[in-house]
C-alpha cells in the first residue's frame, strides 16, 4: 500500500477506540481506507484479557456491575406500576385464602378467595400481574394489582413457586412434588419444556448476575441445583454437607459473585460461589432460618429464623452478622419484602395467623396484624425495580 493511503492524524480521545479495533491494517475488511486514530506504531501492545461473558440475550443491561439491585432504590418505581395502589398480599396456605393489607393503616381491607393451599403472591415479569401459586389445587389465580381484582385461574400442575427469566422469555414453575422445572409462557402460562429433576422439593432461586444461570434449592433432599438458563437443563448438582439440610430461600449478593442460601435445619445460610458450584461454608444465623431480603442500599440483607421469632442482619462490606431482632412474645417470622421506601420489612408469621411489620432502622415491631391461616409467601406491591424474577419479589 502507498505509504500516503494511510496518513496519521490526530483526533479526538473518542475516537481512539476505533484504531485499536482496526490495528489489523489501514483498510476494513471492505477495501474503505481508515484514516482515524494516532500511529499505531506508537500505540504498546495491550496484554490479551478475558471476555466477560455476555449476558443472557434480551436480558436489560445490568445498571452498575457493582451492584445487581442499584434500580431497587427506595420509591424508584417503574413507570408501568406507579400507579398501583400500595398493598401486601399474604397467601393464606390453609385458609385458601390472600389477605389485602393496607399498609398505611396496618388493617386488612380484603379477603380473596383462591385455589387449594395458596403458596406464594408473585409478580410478573412485566410487574403488572401478582401471581397467587395454588399448589394443591393446580391452578395460579391472576389479581391485577391496579384494582386488587382477580381474575380466572389458570390452570398449573404443582404451582409450588414461581420465577421468571431474566429476559423475560420464559416463567418457571417449581413443580415441587412431581419433581421437575417447567419452563413456560410468562402470559399464557402454557407449558413450553419441563425439565425433569432428581433431587426433591425444588423450592427457591435466584439468577446469576448475567442471568445465564440459576440456582435452585432442593427443601427435601438438602441438595442445591445449578441451571442453564439458555438450555433449560441442569449442569450441577450438589448434596449439602449438613445431616438433614433443608434449604430455603435463595438470594444473590449485589455484587453477584456469592448466593446465599437459607437453611432451617442447618440454623443459618450456605455461602456459595455460583460459578465453581464448589462446597458452601454455612454461616449460623439462627434456629428456622427461611427468608432473604436485600435492603434498599444494598448494604445489609434481613434473614428470617423461623424457629426462633428472631431476624438476623447481614452486613456486606462487612461480611458478617452485625446484629438480632427478636419479635416481642415471640413468633414465626417467614416470608416477605421491603416496603418501596425501604422503612418497614413485612414477613408473614407462619405458624401464628399473622403478620409482622419492623421498622428497618431500628427492628421494632410497627404492627402484628392477624389474617388467616398458615400465611407464606407475601409480596409487598409495588416496589422499585425494571422487572421481576418471581418468588415473592426479586427485583433488577
Amino acid at each position: 500500500m502507498h505509504p500516503t493511503t494511510c496518513r496519521t492524524k490526530r483526533t479526538t480521545a473518542l475516537l481512539a477506540g476505533v484504531l485499536l479495533a482496526l490495528l489489523g491494517g489501514c483498510s476494513s475488511p471492505t477495501g474503505t481506507t481508515q484514516a482515524h486514530g494516532t500511529d499505531a506504531a506508537a500505540l504498546p501492545a495491550e496484554p490479551e484479557r478475558a471476555a466477560a461473558p455476555a449476558g443472557l440475550p434480551g436480558m436489560p443491561p445490568v445498571l452498575d456491575p457493582n451492584d445487581i439491585y442499584s434500580a431497587d432504590r427506595p420509591n424508584q418505581l417503574s413507570a408501568a406500576v406507579r400507579g398501583f395502589p400500595s398493598r401486601v398480599y399474604v397467601p393464606n396456605t390453609n385458609s385458601n385464602t390472600v389477605s389485602v393489607i393496607d399498609p398505611a393503616t396496618y388493617k386488612v381491607i380484603e379477603t380473596i378467595q383462591v385455589g387449594a393451599q395458596p403458596q406464594h403472591v408473585v409478580p410478573s415479569w412485566d410487574l403488572k400481574t401478582l401471581w397467587v401459586n395454588n399448589n394443591r389445587g393446580h391452578t395460579l389465580t391472576p389479581i391485577d394489582p391496579a384494582t386488587g381484582v382477580a381474575g380466572k385461574p389458570v390452570e398449573v400442575h404443582d404451582p409450588y413457586n414461581l420465577y421468571f427469566t431474566p429476559n423475560g422469555r420464559y416463567a418457571i414453575v417449581m413443580a415441587s412434588l412431581d419433581r421437575q422445572l417447567v419452563f413456560r409462557d410468562p402470559r399464557t402460562m402454557s407449558p413450553v419444556k419441563t425439565t425433569p429433576v432428581s433431587c426433591y422439593g425444588v423450592n427457591h432461586a435466584d439468577f446469576s448476575a448475567d442471568g445465564r444461570y440459576f440456582i435452585v434449592s432442593c427443601e427435601f433432599s438438602g441438595e442445591l441445583l445449578k441451571v442453564d438458563t439458555e438450555k433449560m437443563e441442569v449442569v450441577g448438582q450438589q448434596k449439602l454437607p449438613f445431616q438433614g439440610a433443608m434449604p430455603q430461600d435463595v438470594k444473590l449478593s449485589p455484587d453477584g459473585k456469592t448466593f446465599y442460601i437459607a437453611d432451617m435445619m442447618a440454623h443459618g445460610m450456605w455461602v456459595l460461589d455460583g460459578e465453581t458450584f464448589t462446597t458452601p461454608a454455612l454461616l449460623p444465623t439462627g434456629r428456622g432460618a427461611h427468608g432473604l431480603y436485600i435492603s434498599r442500599d444494598s448494604r445489609t440483607m434481613y434473614i428470617s429464623n423461623r424457629g426462633e421469632g428472631t431476624i438476623s442482619i447481614f452486613d456486606f462490606a462487612q461480611n458478617r452478622l452485625t446484629k438480632k431482632w427478636s419479635l416481642p412474645g415471640g413468633g414465626s417470622p417467614d416470608m416477605g419484602g421491603v416496603s418501596a421506601d425501604g422503612k418497614v420489612l413485612w414477613l408473614s408469621g407462619r405458624y401464628n395467623a399473622e403478620v409482622y411489620a419492623l421498622d428497618t432502622a431500628t427492628g421494632r415491631q410497627l404492627a402484628r396484624i392477624p389474617v388467616g391461616a398458615g400465611p407464606h409467601g407475601l409480596a409487598v406491591y409495588p416496589q422499585p425495580g425494571r422487572y421481576s424474577l418471581g418468588h415473592t419479589g426479586i427485583f433488577r
